[in-house]
């Protein structure tokens, strides 16, 4: 069983004095519903679990008047042998996006506080089913994603205790040793060929055949085609599928990673296709990394909307976009070009994401500076330069250099761990889940 971080910070949620019903969200199949099911068991004498997809006809419960007594009415009457008890009765409210009226429902249930309410779905960004009223203020949020590194390092019997080890090489900017580095560094190569997705990453612990780890991958990169086409709006359906399947060229097979229309179709252009990105964003499909134009707290005051990276929401759909080999030449480190520096900034950006940053980058035609990814916490600005070899970080010298707000700055080679040159910190790829 993959051990997942949303349990835990699920357990912060129901310790919580005055919790409110929890909305979790995140794109289909990074693990919701397992997440939610594994909490419940370990903590409830019963879950009430309603899943509006597999079961649109549990819609009629929520039909007719959203106070709590008339809704634990309906829900005793459609499952007669559950035992639903305040105090020690979850009701998980699954595919919720499908049912407007138990979206609403949630803050009645807030107010009342008998019954602790989970809901979950994909797609809830977009207007698709978009409730009547909207309970703001009467809900919490989690974000989930796919498996993180540290998650799938986890999964690969590397234990929380070999981490923190690990981790105080980084702390005090020393060497690792030879044989742990290599491991460490074999293992982000299987992560990226991997990716996070939850039956993608089983799979892959319980076979470590490659073949099979592509087939369940091409497979779910096709339910999220399947999804853009069930959903989108009419008008942006085949458009949103273009801009998609075009991100791994956009990434891996350009000097420049910017995503420009004109490689979705030739002639593209924003006016046309702007709206379909925004789209896959709010599907939570897509996250986006926005060039600044000045590296200044806060970040988000100098960022462009028409200017940026484009990253699937986790690495198993970007690998999925090409041909098997790709993942041959990540695990055998045989990457090369533009294709390999590509790569190791998605896996980093898939990193950094996970954790829950807002990624920027920085690029200046006139000085030739470019930042890979710049991220930002309690006022200060973190730059991350990565690079494919150990080669001079120019431009985040220059930056750290002028730039007096940055207190520490990292590159991420594919080595080990560097001496700190001022406030530049060098670190192997592997580290980006310690910054």
């Amino acid at each position: 069983m993959l051990r997942r971080k949303a349990i835990l910070e699920l357990n912060k949620w129901k310790t919580s004095p005055n919790r409110k019903s929890l909305v979790v969200q995140g794109a289909r199949q990074v693990g919701k519903t397992f997440a939610i099911r594994e909490f419940g068991r370990q903590n409830y004498k019963t879950v009430l679990e309603i899943n509006f997809k597999e079961t649109p006809s549990a819609k009629e419960i929520f039909s007719s008047d959203l106070d709590v007594n008339t809704l634990i009415m309906g829900i005793r009457f459609r499952y007669p042998t559950t035992d639903i008890t305040p105090g020690d009765t979850l009701i998980f409210l699954d595919e919720i996006q499908e049912c407007p009226e138990a979206i609403t429902a949630l803050k009645f249930c807030t107010d009342d506080g008998r019954f602790d309410v989970i809901a979950s779905g994909s797609l809830l960004g977009i207007d698709y089913h978009r409730p009547s009223s909207y309970p703001v203020g009467y809900v919490e949020y989690l974000q989930m994603y796919g498996l993180d590194f540290e998650e799938f390092l986890w999964a690969c019997d590397i234990s929380e205790d070999m981490i923190l080890s690990l981790n105080s090489y980084f702390t005090d900017v020393k060497p690792v040793p030879s044989a742990v580095h290599e491991r460490m560094t074999e293992l982000l190569r299987e992560y990226t060929a991997v990716g996070g997705m939850p039956e993608v990453v089983a799979a892959y612990m319980e076979t470590r055949d490659y073949n099979v780890v592509d087939k369940i991958q091409r497979q779910l990169l096709q339910g999220y085609q399947y999804d853009i086409a069930h959903y989108a709006d009419a008008n942006e359906k085949v458009k949103a599928e273009k801009c998609y399947l075009s991100i791994a060229k956009q990434l891996l097979d350009k000097e420049n990673h910017k995503f420009q229309y004109k490689e979705v179709e030739y002639g593209g252009r924003a006016q046309k296709y702007h709206s379909s990105i925004e789209w896959l964003v709010r599907a939570d499909i897509v996250r986006l990394s926005r060039v600044v134009t000045d590296v200044r707290f806060d970040l988000d005051d100098y960022a462009r909307d028409d200017f940026f990276r484009a990253y699937t929401c986790d690495l198993s759909l970007l690998i999925a976009m090409k041909d098997y080999a790709l993942k041959q030449h990540i695990v055998e480190n045989t990457l090369g070009g533009n294709t390999k520096g590509g790569i190791y900034e998605c896996a980093i950006a898939d990193i950094m994401i996970k954790k829950g940053y807002s990624l920027y980058f920085y690029k200046n035609e006139t000085t030739k500076r470019e930042i890979d990814i710049l991220i930002q916490k309690n006022g200060s600005i973190i730059p991350l330069e990565i690079k494919s070899g150990n080669t001079k970080a120019t431009s985040l010298i220059k930056l750290t250099e002028s730039n007096t707000d940055i207190v520490r700055a990292y590159k991420l080679i594919d080595g080990n761990v560097g001496t700190k040159d001022g406030r530049i910190i060098t670190i192997p790829l592997y580290m980006a889940m310690f910054v």
